[in-house]
């Protein structure tokens, strides 16, 4: 196939000699940002070996679904790395820089390893005669990464979908549907079995799906029964509860288990944990227990102290995510007051102690082509103490605009409420510049909206 006359012209990949070089030139060799299909990518990945790499010397764990793929793809590399198996992972997008997207055993890779996998990529992408997209170039990188250190375990979030998602050309060991809610309409369908059907599509034959929702649609059972998939399905098959702050309990039909309580959700940590005991790795209870006494993923309900700011950073920006956000933000806030309270009662005599109640600030930016009213429905409708809302166009080019955005905002917040700035960046320095340090800082709407704000506050991903 003849390289598309609406794409650069590729140069020697030697040409480009950094990161940012190698990303900005991925980003204009394809005519669309996302391009959904696998009849391009194919040739690349076998002409990459990475294919059969995958399939005779890794256990993959490959996880769909529309929210928690991030916590639960984290979690299942936690407790395989501490297990000893040397862990592979792979997800999208990232929040401050590209190389969060790709680790080893926890640790991101280096400029230079993926300088030479874009080049390998680039390549082989050359001699098939094909163009990529930037997510398929990305991936396919990734992939060789992956191949060429040996790794026992890939554990692989998928991007979009999944029938025709690009980590799709791996064929998984052990599949993973987080759930399933209405998100990407114009690429998955418009109802959840349409969604159903594209997410499933990373079945295999015979192999084990565990599915994390309670509500199954009729098109994701139909394609267990055509793949002869065994399924594991919370609340029939395995279930968890909270017993205090700092424990949980997992059940299935073989065992119950007392466990420390993670950083981040019990639902996609039950989740990640039925996928690993369900798969033929040797995983003990001890690893587990390590694992989850310190595995976290940024801007994922991600609790910080920065700048004397208390802040939380969620990517929440569909329903189910806002939803989630505000199930664990009520009782963090009355956790929130309680320790202002004690902190001030330790600082001060009773009767100096100051009054001033704390409130809740939202530093606030979505994605242009996402239910904005939706959100900020569901947020202004919480009993919270929200009072100002801060925001600015996202730098990114399925932004909201910030007329957009303020007009949305001011069917539920008053003007005076609502302050508006030219970037990120300066919303966030604003919202420092009014809060108190009692005061939370709410950063949500998108990954993009956490990845700024963190870049502004000068903190890397994973501190």
């Amino acid at each position: 196939m003849a390289t598309s006359s609406n794409t650069v012209t590729p140069d020697s990949p030697n040409s480009r000699s950094s990161l940012t070089e190698w990303l900005d030139y991925m980003q204009q060799i394809h005519v669309s940002a996302i391009d959904m299909g696998l009849s391009r990518v194919l040739p690349v990945a076998e002409y990459l070996g990475v294919v059969q790499s995958a399939k005779d010397d890794a256990y993959v764990f490959t996880v769909a679904g529309t929210n928690g793929k991030g916590s639960t793809t984290a979690i299942i590399s936690a407790m395989c790395q501490a297990a000893g198996y040397k862990t592979a992972l792979y997800q999208s997008p990232h929040l401050s820089c590209f190389n969060e997207r790709v680790r080893i055993d926890g640790e991101m890779v280096s400029d230079q390893t993926l300088i030479e996998a874009f080049s390998k990529v680039e390549n082989a992408r050359l001699k098939c005669e094909l163009t990529l997209s930037f997510f398929e170039m990305t991936t396919l990188a990734a992939l060789l990464i992956f191949s060429e250190a040996d790794c026992a375990v890939w554990v692989l979030e998928v991007g979009l979908g999944g029938r025709l998602d690009v980590v799709n050309i791996i064929d998984p060991d052990m599949a993973v549907i987080t759930n399933i809610s209405i998100d990407h309409v114009d690429w998955l369908g418009d109802n959840v079995e349409q969604i159903g059907a594209e997410k499933a599509g990373i079945l295999r034959d015979d192999i084990t799906l565990i599915y994390g929702a309670a509500e199954m649609p009729a098109s994701v059972q139909q394609l267990i029964n055509t793949h002869n998939a065994a399924c594991y399905q919370v609340e029939q098959d395995f279930s968890y509860r909270v017993q205090d702050a700092q424990t949980w309990q997992y059940s299935n039909a073989s065992v119950t288990l007392q466990l420390p309580r993670p950083a981040l959700s019990l639902m996609n940590t039950a989740n990640a944990l039925s996928a690993v005991l369900a798969s033929s790795l040797k995983v003990g209870i001890a690893a587990i227990e390590r694992a989850l006494q310190t595995v976290k993923l940024a801007g994922r309900f991600d609790y910080r102290d920065i700048e004397n700011r208390h802040w939380l950073f969620d990517v929440a920006h569909n329903e189910q995510g806002v939803n989630f956000l505000l199930g664990q933000l009520l009782p963090l806030w009355q956790h929130h007051l309680e320790r202002q309270l004690s902190q001030q009662i330790d600082n001060e005599s009773i009767n100096q102690i100051n009054l001033q109640p704390a409130t809740i600030k939202m530093l606030f930016s979505m994605l242009g082509d996402k239910d904005i009213e939706m959100v900020v429905q569901r947020l202004t409708d919480a009993n919270l103490p929200i009072t100002d809302w801060f925001i600015a166009e996202i730098d990114y080019p399925r932004a909201a605009s910030i007329e957009q955005l303020q007009t949305t905002l001011a069917v539920y917040i008053d003007d005076a409420n609502i302050h508006a700035s030219a970037n990120l960046a300066q919303a966030t320095r604003a919202v420092i510049n009014v809060s108190q340090p009692q005061d939370l800082i709410v950063v949500c709407g998108s990954f993009h909206t956490i990845g700024e704000a963190l870049s502004m506050l000068d903190v890397q991903e994973g501190s």
